[in-house]
């Protein structure tokens, strides 16, 4: 079940969180960042419960942790559906076993397909992956990423060419652990993502009222179709039923928003000296007569013409040399 719980932090205008977990974000890659210090296993087990319940086939890539633990907290009835490809055994095929296993060394849009499609039914299809740090220390990142990329176009070019979607990929859940890779190697596969979620620990200084302290802060940024990019951070809890509750934006105590200045800051204030001018000094100030400003009086006196007034006559000299043609004929200007 999904809630939004009113409390004493600041509120949203919309919960982008359980619009991931309920599935109306859009589809996509999904990517979820943890770390040692909030792990984000729940809420990649949050969305694969709801998507569960919403009658999609389900498939999961399990590596970090076996089948029995990533069911437990799964709906009972819905979770009979669930298809679990086993890496968690022998991730690395050390000890050989079943030719069909499941291992990192082969994580490929091609070998991936082929593994949905033994189980695919009319139900549009949801692919987590549980976590893509273990595929990602084992190959190049380059080839992960190209993976991911064609898993997504398949959707992405249903979506566009609006052909049904029914039976294909429509979403792809991934749990990464930043923690353990390099910043350019998260940043690689995030760039893919149309949604990345990045959860952190709750620091307590939220001021959220209720016997109950947040879980963690999830930091959500989401890319639409029409490019622009969405961006929310709100504290969440996650049930032992997988149920996320979701408290708001955290509000940061201690920090003030400084109130508007009525009036602005006077330049002349706290000197030394005066530069402000009496009444008696603005109005001598204000008569007094510039010596370069012509007044109109001054304007009429000089450009009236006056009686015997200086002419200036020219008369050229038979010797002058009138050149008719262009001097600079010649330059190519």
């Amino acid at each position: 079940s999904l809630a939004f719980v009113s409390a004493d932090c600041s509120p949203v205008n919309s919960v982008m969180l359980l619009e991931i977990i309920d599935g109306t974000e859009g589809g996509g890659l999904v990517v979820i960042k943890d770390s040692v210090n909030c792990p984000g296993r729940c809420l990649l087990k949050s969305c694969v419960n709801a998507a569960l319940r919403r009658k999609e086939s389900v498939h999961v890539l399990g590596f970090d942790v076996s089948e029995e633990e990533l069911r437990a907290g799964l709906d009972g009835e819905a979770a009979k559906s669930l298809v679990f490809h086993n890496g968690y055994t022998d991730p690395l095929c050390w000890t050989g076993m079943g030719t069909g296993q499941l291992t990192a060394l082969h994580f490929s849009a091609q070998e991936i397909r082929a593994r949905i499609s033994q189980s695919r039914g009319p139900e549009p299809v949801t692919l987590a992956v549980d976590s893509l740090s273990w595929v990602l220390r084992h190959n190049p990142t380059a080839s992960v990423c190209q993976s991911l990329q064609e898993l997504r176009r398949e959707y992405t070019h249903h979506s566009v060419v609006r052909v049904s979607t029914d039976g294909l990929l429509k979403r792809i859940l991934v749990l990464l652990h930043s923690d353990l890779h390099q910043h350019g190697m998260v940043d690689s596969v995030c760039h893919l993502a149309s949604t990345v979620v990045t959860v952190a620990p709750f620091s307590g200084l939220g001021g959220v009222v209720g016997e109950t302290a947040p879980q963690g802060i999830a930091m959500t940024t989401q890319r639409i179709k029409s490019g622009k990019v969405l961006q929310e951070e709100e504290c969440f809890t996650v049930g032992q039923d997988l149920s996320v509750q979701v408290y708001g934006r955290p509000s940061q105590p201690g920090l003030t928003e400084p109130e508007p200045e009525d009036s602005q800051a006077d330049p002349a204030a706290n000197l030394t000296f005066n530069l402000r001018l009496s009444e008696h000094e603005r109005q001598a100030k204000d008569n007094l007569a510039l010596p370069f400003a012509f007044s109109q009086e001054k304007k009429s006196a000089l450009l009236r013409p006056r009686a015997g007034g200086g002419q200036i006559l020219y008369e050229p000299d038979a010797a002058d040399d009138f050149d008719q043609e262009d001097p600079d004929d010649d330059l190519d200007v």
